[in-house]
């Protein structure tokens, strides 16, 4: 607790300290990071780690995200059909505790402590989960007993080194379908969250072995199209979790962050104009326009790994193209922190500049709402300066998380009004919570100031508490300042401000 008050503390001399013009500054943005448990890429960094080393670990990349002025994290939570949360439908995370199917001791529930500790920070979770990979490396692992890959051997498929579900069985769909609707219904959660392992990637002279389900579930398929009967497996898997995650909760967003291009132009007309040896349509059999069109995902994210100017898949040519096919579904663009390396075979990212720039060409297309970095562990390496690069540059200031026009809005209640008490020795403002209210937003006005809630320079603070520590420092006076409380509904609404009256 402590250390939280320290925490907040320094955020409210920031929002005093602070007087350039926040003019340029979106208010609302999504900045977002990735973070990767599988083979322990961000957290745990080790499988065996304890519990409260965990936990610390957890912490302190999330006080990293707030550093960074971000709002969201994804949180991978379902690498390979096992589960980082207490999951009776799939057995605990190898990459938790070192053995799959063995808990973490002393328990806890991993996401459950995350969302905690994000509400805290006023961040939003997106929980992401691999659909169909079962089996990370079939020389290495050994799956719990009750891993989906030894209670139905018959959903399974090998190809290369890994396990993967079939996605042409209808027990599968079901299978993925419960699992996320129990997530919906037992946690917290803003969004579900799906990359681009659909299909899995090509291996060079090697077919999925898929002929068995295509004969038994082609139907109107058999046995000319196989590769639209892939597609419209995908279709239905995408269109169930749509309807299984609304029909218990319609707050919850449902987003999908695909490979970078859809189709090359030249073999779809509607294509980019690229040259991508990889595309969702043709390889992964990923018709993510058709699932925007239909308004059956609430967001997308395409991973646009390459730099401006990449001969073959351009990021500024693909930028404008998704914001051109966005059939007003949001885009949040997904950025490679990864790439920037002063070693790098492409002189593009040997400085964080590359992500300046796209940051930049981003707020110049209206279709673009925002941004999700891969992947978390980058926060702390701060490659090349990145962090200061994106705090001078573009996030200087904190923004809300955008509302989501395809989400079913909830309208909050404004908070009771702010007062200032002393508690023991500290300075605090408090409020009470209304209907509605999922997170709060404070804003510090100098006293002579319009409250004016438009900028995000005046963002002093967001969080799930209902009080904040004011500064204890000589000579601070909070009687010079004007506070403002509004309060944030689960799907991003603001409520009305309310003022500090003393």
């Amino acid at each position: 607790m402590k250390k939280m008050k320290y925490a907040i503390v320094f955020l409210l001399f920031i929002g005093l300290s602070v007087s350039l013009s926040a003019k340029n500054y979106p208010k609302r943005e999504m900045r977002a990071v990735w973070i990767a448990t599988v083979e322990n890429i961000d957290w745990p960094s080790s499988p065996f780690l304890s519990t409260e080393e965990q936990k610390a670990e957890m912490v302190e990349l999330l006080d990293s995200v707030k550093a960074y002025n971000m709002n969201t994290v994804v949180f991978q939570i379902r690498p390979d059909a096992d589960a980082l949360y207490a999951s009776e439908l799939e057995p605990w995370s190898e990459w938790l505790t070192g053995k799959q199917g063995v808990a973490p001791s002393p328990w806890y529930d991993p996401l459950q402590f995350t969302i905690d500790e994000c509400r805290k920070r006023g961040l939003d979770i997106h929980v992401w989960l691999n659909p169909y990979r079962a089996v990370q490396n079939i020389d290495k692992a050994t799956s719990a007993p009750n891993h989906v890959s030894n209670t139905h051997p018959e959903w399974m498929l090998t190809y290369g080194k890994k396990k993967y579900f079939d996605p042409g069985i209808p027990e599968v769909r079901n299978h993925v379908a419960n699992v996320v609707s129990d997530l919906v219904r037992r946690y917290d959660i803003d969004a579900i969250h799906m990359d681009d392992y659909f299909y899995p990637y090509k291996i060079g002279g090697a077919e999925f072995p898929d002929d068995n389900s295509f004969r038994l579930f082609g139907q109107n398929f058999y046995p000319q199209n196989k590769e639209d009967w892939r597609r419209n497996n995908v279709d239905l898997i995408i269109k169930q979790l749509h309807d299984s995650i609304k029909s218990i909760n319609p707050s919850v967003e449902f987003g999908i962050s695909p490979f970078g291009v859809w189709r090359n132009k030249k073999d779809d007309p509607n294509g980019s104009e690229t040259r991508a040896g990889v595309t969702n349509y043709d390889d992964l059999y990923a018709n993510i326009l058709k699932w925007q069109s239909e308004k059956w995902i609430d967001y997308v994210t395409p991973q646009l790994y390459w730099f401006i100017g990449k001969e073959v898949a351009d990021y500024a040519i693909l930028a404008k193209w998704w914001a051109e096919h966005s059939y007003k579904c949001p885009i949040y663009i997904g950025h490679a922190l990864y790439q920037i390396d002063p070693e790098s075979k492409d002189q593009a990212w040997r400085t964080s500049d590359e992500i300046i720039k796209q940051l930049s060409l981003n707020r110049t297309i209206p279709e673009i709402k925002g941004s999700m970095h891969y992947s978390a562990k980058f926060l702390k390496k701060n490659p090349l300066s990145l962090k200061d690069n994106l705090l001078r540059e573009h996030y200087r200031y904190p923004s809300l998380t955008p509302v989501n026009p395809m989400a079913t809005p909830v309208i909050p209640e404004p908070p009771g009004e702010p007062i200032i008490q002393k508690e023991g020795n500290d300075i605090v403002l408090s409020w009470q919570k209304s209907e509605n209210n999922n997170l709060f937003v404070i804003y510090c006005f100098k006293k002579l100031q319009r409250a004016k809630i438009n900028n995000p320079d005046k963002i002093l603070s967001v969080t799930s508490w209902q009080k904040l520590l004011l500064p204890a420092a000589a000579g601070y006076n909070p009687a010079k300042y004007r506070y403002v409380v509004t309060a944030l509904s689960p799907t991003h609404t603001e409520s009305n401000p309310v003022k500090f009256k003393k």
